[in-house]
């Protein structure tokens, strides 16, 4: 006897194929304000959470806060280091510790494209929906980010130490 798949009906056919048509159309889309910077869409959410938090954050942390392996997060941070975008340091207190910061010029990046960012982020998702559609797509999302973050080691779903203030969204 083998175990039937739980095969989707027709509502979680259309949504699967819809999120699907966002992915592979919409986030393309997304990543040409970003391509003329020789950055994607994910580096530029890194810079993003970066500017939000003054102090800068442990590398662990950020890893976190973006649902990022280590070893993902290293590779992308190492090219907005190069960029002069961000800056790795010690911490004073732990010596094991990485903390990543904001450079100047990473601020100065990061609030030039923001608005072309946010408008496309407008132009292809929000401009569509009604405020009830968004509150219903936030709920739902946000349950599937939050089980797909338990999965990545240091992730924001994983319990962990104090959350980081004022992080927004890419």
């Amino acid at each position: 006897m083998t175990d039937e798949p739980r095969w989707l009906d027709d509502t979680e056919r259309r949504a699967w194929m819809s999120l699907l048509a966002v992915v592979l159309v919409g986030f393309p889309e997304l990543e040409r304000t970003f391509r003329p910077h020789g950055l994607v869409h994910v580096e530029f959410g890194l810079l993003a959470a970066l500017s939000n938090v003054g102090e800068g954050l442990r590398l662990s942390e950020l890893a976190g806060v973006m649902n990022m392996s280590p070893s993902r997060l290293s590779h992308r941070m190492r090219k907005l280091v190069d960029l002069g975008y961000v800056e790795i340091s010690g911490d004073a207190c732990d010596g094991r510790v990485s903390i990543a910061r904001v450079t100047e010029a990473g601020r100065e990046f990061a609030a030039r494209v923001a608005p072309a960012h946010v408008a496309d982020v407008r132009r292809l998702i929000f401009d569509h929906l009604d405020p009830a559609q968004t509150a219903a797509l936030a709920d739902a999302l946000s349950v599937v980010a939050e089980k797909l973050g338990e999965s990545c080691p240091g992730s924001a779903a994983a319990p962990k130490g104090p959350s980081v203030p004022g992080a927004r969204a890419m």
